[in-house]
């Protein structure tokens, strides 16, 4: 295989174009013939660095990137702009190894317009015997596929925060546009809110940073506890990087800590984080259960734990992610009297997620993000929904 190889298009219907960009040709092999397996994909273009990837996107028009860090010539977070700029829309997933260096690149990326990261494997051997990173590849390229072959295809609705107009055929269920009425609607909790929870995955970082600096400012008198879908090295990261949106203090949760007002607590990785009552206060509690919705940390533990704890002063937010963790943990949270809002459509990287609770009828409101911050931190401050 040549280190710019096109492949030939799948005869189905309108299948999302893929191009894989690594420097390791075994793992950039094993990625494309993955791709490829799953009729709803299209391998277009495998390449080897960053540059070759930079000078080929316009020419393969792909709708999304699978972009590994280090690479010669040209590493990921260096091509990663250029390749925005020449396909405005792309959606970029980085591929990087679990070392603190690379989940900070990882988390770089995603601010500067990457949608998602994969953490691979250090090792070829360890990239072709693991079937979570395969699992996890393919299932984020899909998710985000649609996403691609709107903004990707559309200059002029190729904005990160455009609305999904076009339901792709790759991935119906992921993207489907939703019809929320008044009568699906629960209702908003009479109780002030003694705890925020917010859950989210695919484009969760972002979000949480955007929401974070909404929020923080009003956040000072109720504990705050986070589940985004994260490996450990990336969720202590994320806790630092919260933390400076906040202006709160901010840590992954450690077993028996007993919840502070104005502290924000990450679910870390590999470790499923719920809540139970204690003589001193409320406290984390961290179990290696195996995983939940196949996410380990995983939201449904959270909520279902929250709403045994805490009832009807539960406010929770959904926000986006692939997948449907968190719908039937907000179920719990409504059905105890809780308040649960969740992120809308157009603004999510992917719908999953938040609309998994609208589909089970457990939110009071489906906002967009900016106006989901504003709507948490008026009720935070004690005001009337």
């Amino acid at each position: 295989m040549s280190a710019a190889t096109a492949h030939q298009q799948k005869p189905i219907t309108d299948p999302v174009r893929v191009m894989v960009v690594d420097d390791s040709v075994v793992a950039r092999g094993l990625m494309a013939r993955w791709i490829d397996e799953d009729p709803a994909l299209a391998v277009v273009g495998t390449l080897r660095t960053g540059k070759l990837a930079v000078e080929q996107i316009e020419k393969l028009e792909p709708d999304v990137v699978v972009l590994d860090i280090e690479m010669p010539e040209m590493d990921g977070l260096t091509a990663l702009p250029l390749l925005l700029k020449a396909r405005p829309g792309v959606q970029v997933v980085m591929a990087s190894t679990l070392t603190r260096r690379n989940a900070e690149i990882s988390l770089k990326a995603l601010s500067l317009g990457a949608a998602d990261y994969v953490p691979k494997p250090e090792s070829n051997s360890g990239v072709s015997t693991s079937p979570e990173f395969k699992r996890d590849l393919v299932a984020k390229v899909i998710a985000l596929g649609a996403r691609g072959q709107t903004t990707a295809r559309s200059p002029q609705i190729s904005r990160p925060d455009a609305p999904v107009k076009v339901v792709s055929k790759a991935a119906p269920s992921l993207v489907t546009k939703a019809t929320v009425s008044a009568g699906d609607m629960r209702r908003w909790s009479s109780s002030v809110p003694r705890i925020l929870a917010i859950g989210s995955s695919t484009g969760g970082p972002q979000a949480l940073t955007k929401f974070f600096e909404t929020v923080g400012p009003s956040a000072t008198r109720v504990p705050i506890v986070v589940t985004q879908h994260m490996p450990a090295t990336f969720t202590a990261i994320l806790a630092e990087n919260l933390g400076k949106a906040a202006g709160l203090p901010s840590a992954e949760g450690r077993d028996g800590d007993v919840l502070k007002p104005g502290h924000i607590y990450v679910a870390p990785g590999g470790k499923h984080m719920i809540v139970k009552s204690a003589a001193e206060g409320a406290k984390i509690a961290l179990t290696d259960g195996p995983p939940v919705n196949f996410c380990k940390p995983a939201v449904d533990p959270l909520f279902d734990s929250l709403a045994e704890v805490f009832g009807p002063a539960v406010l929770a937010a959904v926000l986006t992610g692939m997948g449907n963790d968190g719908g039937k943990g907000a179920v719990r949270i409504s059905d105890a009297g809780g308040s649960v809002v969740a992120q809308d459509e157009a603004t999510s990287v992917v719908w999953g997620m938040p609309q998994a609770v609208v589909q089970n009828k457990a939110c009071c409101a489906v906002l967009p993000l900016d106006l989901l911050a504003g709507k948490v931190a008026k009720l935070l401050k004690g005001e009337r929904p």
